[in-house]
C-alpha cells in the first residue's frame, strides 16, 4: 500500500494532465468503484482479492469494471454472468493476457494454463488430454497412487503410536508430489533437485502465479516496483529451482532408455520429431512449460484438497463422525482398500463438494481477455479487456447458497450440482474451453486419501486446543492453501 500512495504522489501532476485530456467513453461499461489517478482500484484488492471483489460486486453488480493501472478489467461473479463469460461466449472470452512472470515461470507461455488461445494451445490441450488424462490412464497408475498412499498411512501410525501430532498441509502436498513425480516425470521426489525445498518452491510458484504484479499494470515502471516489493526476486528463485529439476527428470529419461510411457518421454519423442504435434516441433521450453502445469496443477489440487477436508472435518465433529461411519459401515473390516468404494461413499462426497465450495482452491480464475468487442448482460466488454471469474464470490453469495458461511454437507443431498464444469454454482475446476482437464489424477488421490484417513484413524486437535482455536484463514495465491497449517493428532482404531 505504502508503494501505490508513493505511486499516487509521484504521479499527480501528470495524472492531472491525462485527466483533464482523456476523452468520456461512449460505451456502456458494467458500473463500477470509483478510481484513483493512475492507480485506478488496484488499492482496493488487499490481501485477499476475491474477497474485496465479492464486497465491491454487492455494491455495483455481479458484472463490474475495474481498473488496474492501465488495465481495463471486469469481473463476472453470480452464476449468470460466469455462464455467460464461460459458456455462451467461451470462445471470445478463452485467451490469456500477457502475464509478465506466469510468462517467466512457463517458459515464455509455452504451457498450457497461461498460453494464449491459438493452434499451439488447442494442439497442447489435445495432447494432454488424449495422453494423460483419460479414464484409462489414471487408471493405469492406479498402482502407483496405492503405494504411496500405504506409504503416508505407515507414516500416520509412526504417528499414531507416538501419539504425535502430524502437520498435515506438508504431509499431504508431498504425498501428491510423490504420485505426480512418478506418474509424470519418472522419478521420485526424495532424492529429487525439489526434495528438500518442495514447499516453499511450489508455495512460492503459486504467489506468483497468483500476484497482480506492477509489471502487468505499469509498463514503465512497474518492473522497478516488483524489483522493490520482492516479487521479481521470488519469481527468479522459484523458476530457478523448477528449472533444475525439469533438468534433472529429463536428464534421467536420457540416459535410462528403459523408462516408457509417462509423459516426459512422449515430449521428448516430439522434440526429436518422432512423434507430431501438429505443424509444431516442439523445443525443450515447450517440453518444460507443460511439465510445470502438470507438476503445480497436480499436486496443488489434490493435497491442498484433503488438508481442507480434514480442517472443516475437525471443526465439525457431527460431519466428522457422520463420514467416519459411512466409510466404515462400506468397507467393514477390509484391510485392502480400492478406489472403486467412493462411488458407494454418497456423504464422503457431499463433504468434497462442499469443501471445494467454502474453500475454492483457485478462488479467482486465471484471468482471460476479451478477443473482440462483445456485449455481455447489456453491458459492453472492449477488446482485450481482462475478465476476472470470482469462483469464490459464487460460492459464498447468499443469494445461492442458504447459510454460506456453515460447512454443511447435506446441501448436496438429493442434488444434482457437481463440480465437473457444468454447474455454474459450484466451479472449483473452472468450465468451458479452460476447465482444468486433470480432475480425473487429482480426484482419485484425493478419494483414496481420504477414505484411508477416515477408516484407519481417528482424530484429535493437539492438547489444549480446542476446535475454535483451529484457524480457517486462507492465503492467497494462484491456489489458496491453509495460512496456518492444519496439525492434528491421529490415534490408531481397529483397523490400523
Amino acid at each position: 500500500m505504502i508503494l501505490w500512495f508513493i505511486i499516487i504522489v509521484f504521479s499527480l501532476f501528470a495524472s492531472i494532465i491525462i485527466a483533464k485530456n482523456t476523452r468520456k467513453t461512449t460505451k456502456n461499461l458494467p458500473p463500477g468503484p470509483p478510481r484513483l489517478p493512475i492507480i485506478g482500484n488496484l488499492h482496493q484488492l488487499g490481501s485477499k482479492p476475491q474477497r474485496s471483489m465479492f464486497k465491491l460486486s454487492q455494491k455495483y453488480g455481479s458484472l463490474m469494471s475495474l481498473k488496474f493501472g492501465n488495465v481495463s478489467t471486469v469481473v463476472a461473479s453470480t452464476p449468470e454472468t460466469v455462464n455467460d463469460v464461460l459458456k455462451t461466449f467461451d470462445l471470445d472470452c478463452c485467451s490469456r493476457p500477457y502475464l509478465t512472470y506466469a510468462a517467466r515461470i512457463t517458459y515464455n507461455l509455452n504451457d498450457l494454463a497461461f498460453s494464449p488461445y491459438s493452434k499451439y494451445w488447442r494442439e497442447v490441450r489435445k495432447l494432454t488430454v488424449v495422453e494423460l488424462y483419460t479414464a484409462k490412464r489414471v487408471k493405469s497408475f492406479r498402482h502407483i497412487r496405492e503405494e504411496e498412499v500405504a506409504s503416508f498411512v505407515d507414516f500416520i501410525k509412526q504417528s499414531a503410536s507416538l501419539e504425535k501430532s502430524v502437520n498435515l498441509n506438508k504431509k499431504l502436498v508431498k504425498l501428491s508430489g510423490s504420485v505426480i513425480c512418478r506418474v509424470g516425470f519418472g522419478i521420485t521426489l526424495e532424492g529429487s533437485k525439489l526434495e528438500n525445498t518442495y514447499d516453499e518452491v511450489l508455495k512460492g510458484t503459486m504467489e506468483v502465479l497468483g500476484s497482480f504484479a506492477a509489471a502487468d499494470f505499469f509498463p514503465i515502471i512497474g518492473k522497478f516496483i516488483d524489483r522493490i516489493t520482492g516479487l521479481h526476486s521470488k519469481c527468479e528463485k522459484v523458476f530457478e529451482a523448477m528449472d533444475a529439476f525439469f533438468d534433472q527428470a529429463i536428464k534421467h529419461h536420457l540416459e535410462d532408455e528403459s523408462i516408457k510411457d509417462d509423459i516426459i518421454d512422449l515430449l521428448l519423442k516430439m522434440e526429436r520429431g518422432e512423434i507430431g504435434l501438429g505443424e509444431f516441433q516442439l523445443t525443450r521450453n515447450h517440453t518444460k512449460g507443460i511439465l510445470l502445469n502438470l507438476l503445480i496443477a497436480g499436486v496443488e489440487t489434490s493435497g491442498l484438497t484433503v488438508t481442507w477436508v480434514m480442517t472443516h472435518l475437525i471443526t465439525n465433529p457431527r460431519v466428522l463422525k457422520k463420514a467416519q461411519a459411512e466409510v466404515r459401515q462400506v468397507i467393514k473390516n477390509k484391510e485392502d482398500i480400492t478406489e472403486e468404494v467412493i462411488e458407494r461413499l454418497e456423504y464422503l462426497k457431499m463433504v468434497i463438494k462442499e469443501a471445494f465450495r467454502i474453500n475454492p482452491l483457485v478462488p479467482l480464475l486465471i484471468p482471460r481477455e476479451a478477443s473482440k468487442d462483445l456485449k455481455i448482460g447489456g453491458y459492453d466488454i472492449p477488446k482485450k479487456t481482462w475478465i476476472h471469474v470470482n469462483v469464490w464470490a459464487i460460492h459464498r453469495n447468499p443469494n445461492v447458497w442458504k447459510d454460506p458461511e456453515a460447512f454443511i454437507p447435506e446441501r448436496f443431498m438429493d442434488s444434482q450440482i457437481d463440480y465437473k464444469g457444468l454447474n455454474f454454482e459450484l466451479l472449483p475446476f473452472g468450465s468451458g474451453r479452460r476447465m482444468c482437464p486433470g480432475i480425473g489424477v487429482a480426484m482419485s488421490l484425493v478419494h483414496l486419501t481420504l477414505i484411508n484417513l477416515l477408516y484407519r484413524f481417528d482424530w484429535k486437535l493437539p492438547e489444549g486446543m480446542k476446535v475454535e482455536d483451529v484457524d480457517l484463514e486462507e492465503l492467497y495465491g494462484l491456489a489458496c492453501p491453509k495460512k496456518v497449517p492444519l496439525e492434528l493428532v491421529p490415534v490408531l482404531t481397529q483397523w490400523t
